[in-house]
């Protein structure tokens, strides 16, 4: 595996870039955002070290679906080809497991949180046509799935 190192702020990679490897975060931290440096800039979430991103391109070579950016000086990641993660497979299958399990649980999340989202769309819809009792319940859940958002983020920064 090959390491590197990037200072704050430098871009590991860019949303629509080809994939054709995964990191792992060996040292400081690592944030992954939508439309990085745009207008509608959204951080998903900060990795630390022990946490793995990108290995969506790996498994189906599809172009990033976000960037990753380095958010502190030296910070150092693992890159991992196809062939690294074969060999992984083959000698560490725990770590690779390790892995499996950091994407379910990602999966997991983004899966409820859309549900969550669609459901509250469909309240409003329904909030129109039923009045204010509605509109209270239904601020009460889009505060809630703001702070389940906010979880996510800590969470996934720990």
């Amino acid at each position: 595996m090959e390491m590197k190192s990037f200072s704050r702020n430098e871009i590991i990679f860019r949303q629509g870039d080809p994939s054709d490897c995964m990191y792992s975060v060996e040292g400081g931290r690592v944030g992954i955002f939508l439309d990085y440096g745009g207008k509608n800039e959204t951080k998903l979430t900060d990795l630390c070290p022990g946490q793995y991103f990108g290995e969506m391109g790996l498994i189906d070579d599809s172009p990033r679906s976000a960037s990753a950016v380095a958010l502190e000086d030296a910070t150092a990641v693992a890159v991992i080809r196809e062939a690294d993660a074969k060999e992984l497979f083959r000698e560490n299958p725990t770590q690779m497991l390790n892995i499996l399990e950091q994407m379910c649980s990602r999966l997991r999340r983004v899966s409820r949180d859309y549900a969550e989202a669609c459901r509250t769309v469909r309240d409003v819809v329904d909030t129109e046509k039923a009045g204010q009792e509605k509109s209270d319940s239904l601020k009460h859940r889009m505060a809630k799935l703001l702070a389940g958002f906010d979880d996510f983020r800590s969470d996934a920064a720990n």
